[in-house]
């Protein structure tokens, strides 16, 4: 197997050195992941500026750019061939619920997944990130690994892996949670009278819901959730369809076109 690493804590997190050693042992690993830090940076992708690719040792890459970046610049520029695998992590902290759609670890494993690479991200739900912290997180990722090359994923699919702190009990298949936010903004005041605000300071919970990832995390089990491209909520087109939208503005006449 030839299997394509990238997270979004940058190439000196401790997870993604966990991560690399425990699939290294299912085929050849190359790494290609930020220069540094880049959660919470989504789907990003940078268009308007030249990516730079630096190889600290034998096939891993960091590279000055989103984790979107490195996966695409991973299997079209650096590597010879397309990857069997895409594996993105291990993140320093949990991506459930809402979360996920901010998580530059979760889009990494979607960027994959738009290129036909087999894909997922994994996350760690702990307050210590040692070495040893990582350790059960990256077996999982192993076992992971294993079972998508064997059965394969859907089309369009690919998983998203939350690991409870410490020895897990067991995995489950779950649904995307819900957070409950609190919104709040912090705003405090430069040496220089200058106000600046911090985003995300409120306390976070979750609504603890039977087949959840959040609830199979906080009982200690692993969560696997399925995840698709196709963000078409099909349940709203009926209703909207009630709303007859018509094109008769285009008739009006009122509106001159650009000369």
């Amino acid at each position: 197997m030839l299997i394509l690493l990238t997270n979004d804590d940058g190439i000196h997190s401790a997870g993604l050195r966990i991560l690399a050693e425990q699939v290294s042992t299912l085929g050849r690993v190359v790494v290609v992941a930020p220069d540094r830090e880049r959660s919470a940076v989504g789907h990003a992708l940078t268009l308007h500026a030249p990516l730079r690719a630096h190889e600290h040792q034998p096939d891993w890459w960091a590279v000055d750019g989103t984790p979107t970046d490195c996966v695409s610049l991973g299997i079209h520029g650096l590597l010879k061939a397309t990857p069997d695998m895409v594996i993105s992590g291990i993140n320093r902290g949990a991506n459930m619920g809402d979360d996920l759609t901010y998580s530059g670890t979760v889009a990494a494993a979607m960027e994959a997944t738009l290129m036909g690479v087999p894909a997922f991200a994994m996350s760690l739900d702990s307050s210590d990130f040692t070495a040893e912290a990582f350790q059960w997180a990256a077996r999982v990722a192993r076992t992971m690994a294993v079972t998508v090359c064997e059965h394969g994923l859907p089309a369009d699919t690919f998983l998203n892996v939350n690991v409870p702190a410490g020895r897990p009990n067991g995995i489950r298949l779950t649904r995307q949670g819900k957070r409950i936010y609190e919104g709040a903004v912090v705003q405090k005041s430069d040496p220089r009278g200058n106000d600046y605000y911090w985003i995300g300071a409120g306390e976070l919970s979750f609504q603890d819901l039977d087949g959840t990832d959040f609830n199979a995390v906080e009982a200690g089990d692993v969560s696997v959730t399925p995840l698709h491209l196709d963000l078409t909520n099909y349940a709203a087109l009926e209703r909207l369809r009630q709303w007859q939208m018509s094109a008769d503005f285009l008739a009006d006449g009122d509106v001159e076109a650009d000369e």
